[in-house]
């Protein structure tokens, strides 16, 4: 019973869904607090998950957070879900730690790579992230060897925010050939190309690109194989879109617990398909290893 409640919880069935469905089903009465104390016993499973042994290197580490509303102190408060998901140098996809915060911050995620440090991972090669102040500042003070990759389509979407609704069509085509350019150098072109054409009207677009050029322009150094893996956080997005469909019938968490339960649980059921690695992994993995040699040299991989 206890399995099938879990089961039940982890597929974002509310506590009060369950009382009825066991109720239906069984013929059982079991109370909200039962079925709580039964998923309790999940928490001291969450920690020792959060603190296990990581591989030495990670290919890539795509960091994200998602935010959910909980109950604390009688007030309803923001809570920001801090999710790290790796790729090893197999290929294979795996969440290295998912953990409840106040509202996102650099200084929060430097603790989370820190604890990626302390539980083994001595060097990640590419991490990707979105365009939150001071995240590359967080992460080469852990790992100062580290490739960032800022999101382009983060930056897409918070630099398009307020366009025009006529212009946008002819914006974004501009827009394209900077981030699809084939060469760093070309890119640069287009950009300035970008300026004098839109500039007058938009002028916080070219000033975003510029400004943060250093961590967006990253993936013009690699082949397309790899430019392909790392120049959105797709894989943590689509991570992310199946925890909201697990919790979109929980409006507000009682607390933090009980979000990281019901996250923890879910995550169990969605990496279960995470069997393969990539189909061009064959590809990356030799490419890496000659763009990281000096580092992968002598390690047990």
């Amino acid at each position: 019973m206890e399995e099938k409640i879990l089961s039940m919880y982890a597929k974002g069935m509310t506590t009060g869904d369950i009382e009825s469905h066991m109720r239906e089903m069984y013929d059982i009465d079991i109370s909200d607090s039962t079925i709580s104390r039964i998923t309790d016993k999940i928490l001291p499973i969450v920690k020792e998950w959060q603190e296990r042994p990581l591989d030495e290197v990670y290919a890539v580490v795509f960091m994200d957070a998602i935010h959910y509303h909980v109950r604390s102190e009688g007030r309803i408060v923001k809570r920001a879900v801090y999710i790290a998901l790796g790729i090893d140098m197999n290929g294979k996809k795996d969440v290295l730690g998912m953990y409840v915060g106040e509202n996102e911050s650099a200084k929060f995620w430097l603790s989370i790579m820190n604890g990626l440090k302390n539980r083994g991972v001595e060097d990640i090669l590419i991490a990707c992230v979105d365009g939150l102040n001071g995240f590359p500042q967080a992460i080469e003070a852990v790992y100062p060897k580290t490739e960032i990759q800022q999101c382009i389509i983060h930056q897409i979407r918070n630099s398009t925010k307020f366009v025009s609704y006529k212009d946008i069509k002819k914006l974004m085509a501009d827009l394209k050939l900077v981030y699809a350019a084939p060469t760093e150098e070309t890119a640069l072109n287009e950009l300035e190309l970008f300026k004098d054409k839109w500039d007058s009207k938009y002028p916080k677009i070219y000033k975003s690109w510029h400004d943060n050029w250093a961590t967006l322009s990253t993936y013009f150094k690699y082949p397309e194989a790899v430019r392909r893996l790392i120049y959105t956080t797709n894989a943590i997005e689509g991570f992310n879109r199946q925890l909201r469909k697990v919790t979109k019938s929980k409006t507000v968490f009682p607390s933090d617990d009980s979000l990281l339960k019901m996250l923890y649980l879910a995550t169990l059921d969605i990496t279960k398909k995470w069997t393969g690695h990539r189909q061009d992994w064959g590809q990356i993995h030799s490419q890496l290893e000659i763009y990281f040699e000096e580092r992968l040299i002598g390690r047990n991989l």
